[in-house]
């Protein structure tokens, strides 16, 4: 589908737009606005049965697909889940870490666009707005950032800043790349550029794998203002000087492996703001 950005005069132009089959019509995201691209929403979880009724509650009416993927939790974060939107797709993750749940969400999703999204509510789904409207008007992969202008973090320890602060800069002085925030979990990509993030980690390393190689891939990146919440109830996995080490050596063996890069067709289709590969 094409990801044409519609703008209505009026709400009887929308009203219009709601009785044209399924098939044909757009996907109403305000009153005046519309977009053609289905939208998936991967949420990996393990034991967030408290967070899930804050996060979803956050989550856009207009999304085509919620991908819940179960960390064989303990509690009922499955069960919430389905209670919550009765279509949830669940996905059991069959490895560990939040890369490997990732890459079994993305798998899974039927979409044109991709987001993702963390399960104990840090991330607001209030928000996907901002990274679609990006997507449809001509960027390949939209990473939120919490240091671009509007953005910003209740949760973030000086330690985590700082770290992150050297990784961006560190990824950017490597690469080539003008990033403001390097290891956040709130980012949206087309569908069809799954082969050129390759997903093939299974920790928190995987925000930065995936900026790395959309970067390396030729990728049109575009950063949008995020606000990372503090984490509503149970504790993090993540661990700063364990998963920093990660990130690390994440950096450095990217710098070895060649890239996937867009395909011609993409490149084609994306300067003539066209949504097929």
């Amino acid at each position: 589908m094409s990801p044409d950005i519609t703008k209505f005069n009026s709400k009887a132009q929308l009203a219009a737009i709601r009785s044209i089959p399924p098939a044909e019509r757009f996907t109403p995201l305000t009153p005046y606005i519309a977009v053609t691209p289905t939208v998936s929403v991967v949420v990996p979880a393990m034991n967030e049965a408290e967070n899930l009724p804050h996060v979803f509650a956050t989550l856009p009416h207009w999304i085509d697909e919620i991908v819940l993927v179960d960390g064989n939790s303990k509690d009922d974060t499955v069960a919430v889940a389905r209670r919550l939107r009765p279509n949830v797709r669940i996905v059991t993750q069959r490895g560990k870490g939040k890369g490997n749940a990732l890459a079994a969400g993305f798998a899974a999703c039927t979409g044109d666009i991709i987001v993702m999204i963390d399960a104990d509510g840090s991330t607001d789904g209030r928000e996907i707005i901002n990274f679609i409207g990006a997507l449809v008007t001509g960027a390949d992969f939209v990473k939120g950032s919490r240091y671009a202008s509007g953005g910003g973090s209740d949760d973030i320890t000086f330690n985590r800043r700082m770290g992150n602060k050297f990784f961006t800069t560190l990824v950017n002085w490597m690469y080539g790349t003008k990033y403001t925030d390097l290891c956040y979990g709130y980012n949206a990509f087309w569908a069809r550029h799954l082969p050129a993030l390759d997903l093939d980690c299974d920790g928190f390393e995987v925000e930065t794998l995936m900026n790395i190689r959309a970067a390396k891939a030729g990728l049109r990146v575009h950063e949008v203002a995020s606000h990372e919440r503090n984490r509503i109830h149970g504790e993090s996995n993540l661990h700063a000087v364990r998963d920093g080490i990660r990130v690390l050596k994440t950096i450095f063996k990217e710098r070895r492996r060649r890239p996937t890069l867009v395909v011609p067709e993409a490149k084609a289709a994306r300067r003539a703001g066209q949504g097929a590969a």
